[in-house]
């Protein structure tokens, strides 16, 4: 098969790298003034929750990234004048990178460091698209983790102050639909990333990317409102559930064989990373069996939340919760039951691999469908790319979202396929 190049580096993706850093700044600033309101007020221990929560997010995604830049310093050509470490601002410097990783600026380098090269392949029309497309491949995983280490606890500790003194007013009711769609964004900016290590990525229509973030939206915002809501009742016993949840996901990715870092000690950081993005949405890890694995977990998700909206029910307050309470018992399940529905209807006919225009599907005996592509044999670039630059990590989890799982049913009259990725 010859090898398949990924699409170019476009001005979408340098408005992504803008919006992104703005983005980045932007949570910042809110965050210490939100830190900054607690402290005035002398609500300490919400004060101390969030700063502890800020300071967690920070760390784990400053040791992703250097652990990432201890790998890629290992590349061949990394360290010379047009490698990927003169790329990346202050690649090149190991003290001075460690030393800026250490005072959490690690990634506001790398957001920095895109749209700076991004700026010279797009608008100067310079060489180097390949190194703007890998270091924007590494902020997508980096923003995806920063956003379940801490938009979405934070969002959930909104939502229980909310509960806690019964006054909501229509900044902070705003505030956590902003929020709540702000997380379920990431997901679909994550998945975009990783469909451009497909072939045909221009196939993938916006309509495909609109069902894939409702449903990751309409399950992601019941689950978050039933642990704020099980918080606002029993809020001693939401840690000892985090951690029990959270230990035993753990274990899981340990059981399932990840492989995405270079380390053992990388490895088991992203393994207890991925027990908290777990604790809050979905997200596969390794090859084959996505269907099973996906089921066990929103069947235990269900389950759980199911326990969580009980517990409520019964130890709420009638006279403060005797407007909403009804309500919310009926419209979180059917609101997560919705999601899980969609989320099929996006797996049977949205999903990119599958939607395909009638003349694609003609294509010639030795060109493979998607899910069986090798993936460490495509291209980032223009036909050509020394491998170096190919960014094995997010390829990895293309291969675990997108491989799975197609079988060939032949009939007398057509040869067709089935894909069960769910």
């Amino acid at each position: 098969m010859e090898r398949e190049t990924l699409s170019k580096y476009s001005w979408i993706d340098f408005t992504f790298s803008l919006i992104g850093v703005c983005t980045f700044l932007a949570d910042w600033g809110s965050d210490v003034w939100v830190a900054t309101e607690f402290y005035s007020r002398g609500k300490l221990f919400w004060f101390g929750v969030l700063v502890g929560l800020m300071a967690l997010s920070s760390v784990v995604v400053q040791m992703f990234s250097w652990f990432w830049l201890k790998y890629d310093r290992e590349l061949p050509g990394f360290e010379t004048p047009t490698g990927a470490g003169a790329v990346l601002l202050f690649g090149d410097r190991v003290k001075l990178s460690c030393l800026l990783h250490v005072l959490q600026l690690g990634f506001l380098c790398r957001h920095i460091s895109a749209i700076r090269q991004g700026f010279r392949v797009w608008w100067r029309n310079k060489e180097g698209s390949e190194y703007a497309v890998y270091l924007t491949h590494d902020l997508s995983m980096l923003r995806l983790i920063e956003t379940f280490c801490e938009s979405a606890p934070q969002l959930t500790l909104m939502i229980y102050v909310l509960l806690s003194t019964n006054k909501a007013r229509t900044v902070q009711i705003v505030s956590v639909a902003a929020s709540t769609t702000s997380i379920a964004w990431m997901v679909v900016d994550y998945h975009r990333s990783l469909r451009s290590f497909l072939p045909d990525k221009a196939q993938q229509a916006w309509g495909s990317s609109f069902i894939y973030f409702l449903w990751n939206l309409l399950l992601i915002a019941p689950r978050i409102a039933t642990l704020a809501l099980f918080c606002a009742v029993l809020p001693g016993y939401i840690a000892l559930h985090f951690l029990l949840l959270w230990a035993a996901f753990v274990l899981w990715a340990w059981w399932q064989g990840t492989e995405f870092m270079d380390s053992v000690g990388g490895e088991w950081l992203y393994r207890a990373t991925v027990g908290l993005i777990w604790y809050f949405s979905w997200f596969n890890v390794v090859e084959g069996q996505t269907r099973v694995r996906s089921f066990i977990y929103h069947f235990f998700t269900t389950v759980d939340g199911v326990i969580l909206l009980t517990t409520w029910w019964w130890h709420r307050d009638p006279v403060q919760t005797e407007e909403l309470a009804l309500a919310l018992l009926i419209a979180l399940p059917l609101t997560h039951l919705l999601g899980l529905l969609l989320k099929v209807l996006y797996y049977t006919y949205f999903h990119p691999k599958l939607w395909r225009p009638p003349a694609m599907e003609r294509r010639p005996p030795d060109d493979r469908p998607d899910a069986e592509v090798t993936f460490r044999a495509l291209s980032i670039q223009d036909d050509k790319l020394s491998s170096q630059l190919f960014n094995k990590r997010m390829a990895c989890h293309a291969t675990n979202f997108y491989s799975e799982k197609w079988t060939t049913r032949n009939t007398p009259n057509t040869n067709g396929d089935e894909f069960s990725h769910l």
